[in-house]
């Protein structure tokens, strides 16, 4: 991690109440994970304990400790993607994933009436089939 852009991400949220979460979201938008260190400043930074801000971390699944080089595929498994028939596809999704992907599952991608739905890099893709599911995890 660059020392001069973590320090930058962390001036941005110091002094704001909650200031935590977002930071945290940042360095992992930014960096790809929050390691060991990153945890450290951070906790110096808010007066807290590395223990603290551990205990964020490894508790909410969108931080990771290291990074994951894999393109990220969030399948949506909430229930309305669940009624839409999501579980079907699940096996073609993971055959076509395999190890280079990284398929994801999260819950509600807000299209709950267009479900089946997935996101990849931002973009949100709706009413999938099988197929297509396979197609785009394919291309990532």
């Amino acid at each position: 991690m660059e020392p001069s852009t973590l320090d930058a991400i962390i001036a941005a949220h110091v002094g704001r109440k909650g200031a935590l979460l977002p930071m945290l979201h940042d360095i992992q938008k930014t960096f790809g994970c929050i390691d060991a260190a990153a945890e450290k400043v951070v906790a110096l930074a808010l007066n807290l304990s590395r223990a603290e801000v551990h205990g964020v971390v490894s508790f909410y699944h969108d931080f990771h400790e290291k990074t994951d080089p894999r393109p990220v595929v969030e399948l949506c498994r909430a229930e309305a993607c669940k009624a839409r028939g999501v579980e079907k596809l699940v096996p073609a999704a993971e055959a076509a994933a395999g190890e280079r992907v990284n398929l994801k599952e999260v819950y509600c991608l807000g299209l709950c009436s267009m479900g089946p739905s997935a996101r990849i890099g931002g973009q949100i893709y709706a009413g999938l089939d099988e197929a297509e599911l396979v197609r785009l995890v394919s291309m990532a």
